[in-house]
């Protein structure tokens, strides 16, 4: 098979693999594996796992690394230093230690079944501490778990384990030596990795920094990308060379990195290079792994699948409790945090290329790595109904959280439910409280849901995403809700809950831009706010003012895009202190929703003739939701439209309505 050939088939394999992935909404990262698996020599043969892939591939790791050291920061973990450096430490440091200690009491115990070198128990203990990041960090996010309790010992768990890959991608080559030079290998090793860190990170910041800032002033995307990569790859040449390990020399060069100013820029660039070389790296590892081997020993498969995820579960559970989690907490942590990880691949491997894993061995863990990872997902899905139902004490805290809410909103009527106090929600909730409106904010930071209210302002913790917590801020007698954070996802889920919960609420919702607008009005958003179109308003009405046109001029064109854009801006709502000349002959709204047995349901918007009264149709909502109309869209019982007109044109089309 030719170069070309290869590497077609690998992109087919990958494209193959990730959208499987993507239907079933898992990691990409398994269907690389499944795809090695697939076509690796031990299945269909269709490729073979050659010295020229593999070095291809181990730029990936060097990539994954590089990106870890890029995300390294010290303020971060100055502020979670007590999860990192507390429960992260113990997790990873009691992995190493009980899984060596029990590897060689079993060697000892049945010397015959399980026999093992207090080395290849050691690196074993490496891999197993390992977790996936990759799947973990992503289902977390997506469940809108990072900021809650279990969602942060999570994060300070996987940082530390991202960090103590680095002394195990030193000591793991060192453990391949001879008996007799290992002492002197490890000794070795370890003065190796101190002086090389040392003098790239003494040196090495001040030096990258004023290297950079010389690209920079070329201003040559080409020169910076070939600088950034020539850097990354030149320091795990350096590693390499020094006898440790090419990903210990890219985690370096993204440390340095990260305390400069092109960290930004940099993460955007790398990124292509990252996950097209880590998918890479996955299918490799699929590719090593042989089935056939694996049905010949299923039992140990099964053992090596169960055995490590209990404990892990266990183990984390355990610790997240003792050091001051609730139990429900705890489990949550632990169940998340059972698997096996990338990272343990690196290590495995590199165990594998020093002949400290025998081949007999290798495969029955590397393929009960893949399937612990493969049930990550659903062990997550699965994880709240389980520790509500196995942890009582889980349950009554968050009816206590629901409780909380109830006591804040409990005299609240017509109000407005604010979903996310940033600043955002600030803003909204000042001019709210101008207007002599109420509302009720929910959020999940913690620390600003306590200085907020500690100064007098009505909010609760509680997660907007969560029906219990929106019908517990008071959402029957709620007049309106504004979704204030820029997160699609989340909002997609308040509407779905708000469209069974309140129908006929109206919705606000902050984006970042329109490419989700037909979604979120599809989904209930009775208005959506880009920030990007009123920024470009913004902007332009001041370039509008700074050349000359009349500010009053300005204000007419801007609110006429405004009026475009938003339909609920075309006129507005009249209200009883709405009775000047003035505003009496301005464009105002009305709604009228088609009672039961109307005439007009089954007629288009066409058929209504309303624009010889002079009156159009702005809005329609039906079954709850605003829904996209032109005229030749058909009328249901129960449509709510609202109407623009003047007061005159108004009255006449409703009468029109009527007597349809």
């Amino acid at each position: 098979m030719t170069g070309l050939d290869l590497t077609l088939l690998y992109l087919l394999a990958a494209v193959l693999g990730v959208v499987a992935c993507r239907s079933l909404k898992l990691p990409p990262m398994l269907g690389y594996l499944f795809v090695g698996v697939v076509i690796g020599p031990n299945a269909l043969a269709l490729a073979q796992n050659s010295a020229g892939v593999r070095y291809l591939a181990e730029f990936g790791v060097v990539l994954l690394m590089f990106v870890i050291g890029l995300e390294f920061s010290l303020p971060k973990l100055r502020t979670m230093r007590s999860l990192v450096f507390g429960l992260g430490l113990a997790q990873v440091g009691l992995t190493v230690v009980l899984v060596t200690l029990g590897s060689l009491a079993l060697a000892w115990a049945i010397p015959t079944w399980w026999h093992m070198e207090w080395q290849t128990a050691l690196a074993l203990g490496g891999v197993m501490s390992m977790s996936s990041t990759a799947i973990v960090i992503k289902l977390v996010a997506e469940r809108l778990e990072l900021e809650s309790d279990h969602g942060k010992r999570v994060v300070g768990i996987l940082l530390f384990q991202d960090l103590a890959v680095v002394p195990l991608l030193v000591l793991i080559p060192a453990l391949g030596s001879p008996p007799a030079e290992l002492a002197w290998a490890l000794g070795l090793a370890v003065v190796k990795a101190i002086v090389l860190l040392g003098l790239l990170l003494t040196g090495g910041q001040k030096l990258l920094r004023w290297w950079l800032n010389q690209v920079a002033r070329r201003k040559s995307d080409e020169l910076f990308m070939l600088n950034l990569l020539l850097i990354t790859l030149g320091l795990a040449w350096v590693t390499e060379h020094a006898g440790l390990s090419m990903a210990l020399g890219s985690f370096v060069a993204g440390m340095l990195i990260s305390e400069t100013e092109y960290k930004h820029q940099v993460e955007t660039d790398i990124r292509p290079f990252h996950d097209v070389l880590l998918g890479l790296f996955f299918i490799t590892i699929g590719m090593m792994l042989d089935w056939r081997l694996v049905l010949e020993r299923w039992p140990l498969v099964l053992l090596l699948v169960t055995v490590p995820v209990l404990f892990k579960l266990v183990l984390i559970t355990g610790l997240a409790k003792l050091l001051g989690a609730s139990l429900g907490t705890s489990l949550r942590t632990g169940l998340y945090l059972a698997q096996a990880g990338e990272f343990g691949f690196v290590l495995l491997t590199l165990a594998g290329q020093n002949n400290l894993v025998p081949p007999e061995l290798f495969n029955p863990v590397l393929a009960a790595m893949v399937l612990s990872m493969l049930a990550t997902p659903f062990i997550i899905m699965g994880t709240n109904p389980l520790v509500m139902r196995l942890v009582g004490s889980d349950w009554l805290m968050q009816s206590v959280q629901m409780t909380s809410i109830v006591k804040k909103s409990i005299a609240a009527q017509g109000h407005v439910v604010i979903c996310g106090y940033g600043r955002c929600g600030q803003n909204l909730a000042r001019l709210l409280e101008k207007a002599g409106i109420p509302y009720m904010a929910l959020d999940l930071d913690p620390d600003r849901v306590r200085k907020a209210a500690a100064a007098g302002d009505s909010v609760v913790f509680g997660d907007a995403t969560r029906a219990q917590a929106l019908t517990a801020a008071g959402l029957s007698r709620a007049s309106a809700v504004a979704i204030t954070y820029i997160d699609n996802a989340s909002a997609l889920k308040v509407l779905g809950h708000l469209r069974e919960l309140a129908p006929h609420l109206p919705v606000v919702v902050r984006t970042l831009d329109d490419a989700n607008l037909d979604a979120l009005q599809t989904a209930g958003a009775t208005e959506v706010v880009p920030e990007a179109i009123e920024a470009s308003l913004m902007l332009a009405s001041h370039a509008l003012a700074l050349v000359g046109v009349p500010v009053r001029k300005v204000l007419r064109m801007v609110q006429e895009q405004r009026e475009e854009r938003y339909g609920l801006l075309r006129g507005y709502f009249h209200g009883g202190d709405d009775d000047n000349a003035d505003e009496v002959n301005s464009e105002h709204l009305s709604p009228y929703t088609l009672p039961a047995g109307s005439r007009c349901v089954g007629q288009t918007l066409a058929d209504l003739l309303l624009d010889e009264v002079q009156a159009r149709v702005v809005s329609l909502r039906s079954q709850g939701k605003s829904c996209p109309f032109d005229d030749n869209t058909v009328l249901r019982e129960g449509d709510t439209l609202v109407l623009s007109g003047k007061p005159t044109a108004l009255a006449l089309a409703e009468e029109r309505l009527a007597m349809a």
